[in-house]
């Protein structure tokens, strides 16, 4: 009414004026009214409308994740060396685990993560706390290929914030490590090492892996040998060349001969079948491989991240959370995996700002803020019903474990992709 109002009265000025000629509704006055009432009508429901629909704020779901940390470390006794893992579905209570587990730099990463934002000397005590558990990672054996998991996430994160020389030197440790389990006829690192004698001795490396190149890639940058950068850079391209199918999905596994370097098959162990696209294994990809071309800017590398990131956009389901597999057989009655979500959303950022083309990066920004945008929504946030950020993800169904769950490791990627976007936004 009021505008209508409103309306009437500029009408009627208007038109009282001598240069009021040529006007298209038979010049008249009451024409002129209906025409600017229904001009005000439709801005004021395009005004609604972008109230009804606000731009995704990171901050508040980041001041969440506090809120949330918070609980889980009332639940972690002082004098406890274990980490959160995982929450089962219905379940209240975290399962922990010890720092050999490959989750164990996930945890600790959150709490660096939180001393970032937030600057509270609380948060990096607890995090120097949680990431001192993992010390002995650096002077053992290589008995798991996730060490960059392990060590990255925690003692990475720790140094990038604070400098302290002390978690530099275990990081080179570190890498060092991981780099005897690169085999250099088959021209990749050994995933599953205690796994090999079940294996006939081939040699097994599974997508995940890429991740663990960062902590060589940093490494070789920060005063270790030039040659974990060659290892680094080896295994990618053999990955690139064995793990992507013509579609450029990914096998979770691919297995080698030790001896020549031959490839002999490409299976998927948490997938739905050896064939199938498993939505963390492409998530995997799709983060590894930006990285990787942020650390060489060599473009096979950005091809290859392009390549994995539009399959997976474009087989995503509606609400942008895909399915556990994306072959998986009764879709939609399938879980879903959120934690593959979070881990695509933030690569997806970074990919954004690597690549030249204007609207593909903007196509990739927007993806990731929708992704986030829902798993930030009540259907995906746990909300009271644990301590964790996240619901729906799941680890390994083929095994009937970790399903419908959440997962530490989804929380640590969620996290890290609000911080990424709201860097991004500032």
């Amino acid at each position: 009414t009021y505008l209508g109002s409103c309306a009437d009265r500029v009408a009627s000025l208007a038109f009282s004026c001598p240069e009021t000629i040529h006007w298209p509704l038979n010049q008249s006055l009451n024409g002129m009214k209906a025409f600017l009432k229904y001009l005000c009508c439709t801005l004021f429901i395009s005004f609604i409308g972008c109230r009804a629909n606000p731009v995704f704020n990171p901050s508040e779901n980041i001041d969440y994740c506090l809120a949330q940390a918070s609980k889980t470390l009332q639940t972690i006794p002082p004098e406890d060396s274990l980490l959160p893992r995982n929450i089962d579905r219905n379940k209240t209570d975290w399962h922990f685990v010890p720092g050999t587990d490959w989750t164990s730099g996930f945890w600790p990463g959150i709490l660096w993560l939180l001393y970032e934002y937030t600057g509270d000397e609380k948060w990096r005590m607890e995090a120097n706390r949680f990431t001192r558990l993992l010390t002995p990672l650096s002077a053992r054996p290589a008995h798991d290929h996730d060490l960059g998991f392990q060590m990255n996430c925690s003692f990475g994160k720790g140094y990038r914030l604070t400098q302290n020389p002390e978690y530099k030197a275990i990081l080179l440790r570190t890498a060092d490590t991981l780099a005897t389990l690169f085999n250099l006829r088959v021209g990749t690192i050994l995933s599953w090492p205690g796994m090999k004698k079940d294996k006939n001795g081939l040699h097994n490396t599974i997508i995940d892996n890429m991740m663990n190149l960062e902590l060589l890639f940093w490494a070789s940058k920060n005063g270790g040998p030039y040659s974990l950068y060659d290892i680094a850079v080896r295994h990618a391209e053999t990955t690139m060349k064995n793990q992507f199918r013509p579609d450029f999905s990914t096998y979770h596994a691919i297995l080698y001969n030790d001896s020549t370097g031959a490839r002999i098959k490409g299976q998927t162990h948490q997938g739905y079948a050896d064939e199938s696209m498993w939505a963390r294994g492409q998530a995997w990809a799709i983060y590894g491989y930006t990285m990787t071309y942020r650390e060489t800017r060599d473009p096979k590398f950005l091809e290859a991240a392009q390549n994995a990131a539009n399959l997976y956009l474009k087989r995503l389901p509606e609400d942008m959370i895909p399915y556990w597999d994306f072959d998986a057989p009764n879709i939609p009655n399938e879980p879903k995996d959120a934690s593959a979500a979070a881990i695509t959303a933030s690569a997806l950022l970074e990919l954004s700002t690597l690549v030249s083309d204007k609207g593909i990066a903007k196509n990739y920004y927007e993806k990731a803020v929708k992704i986030l945008a829902a798993l930030s929504s009540e259907k995906y946030q746990s909300r009271g019903k644990n301590s964790a950020f996240l619901l729906h993800c799941t680890g390994h169904k083929p095994a009937g474990t970790e399903i419908d769950a959440s997962m530490i490791y989804g929380d640590y990627y969620y996290l890290e992709a609000l911080l990424r976007l709201e860097k991004m936004k500032n």
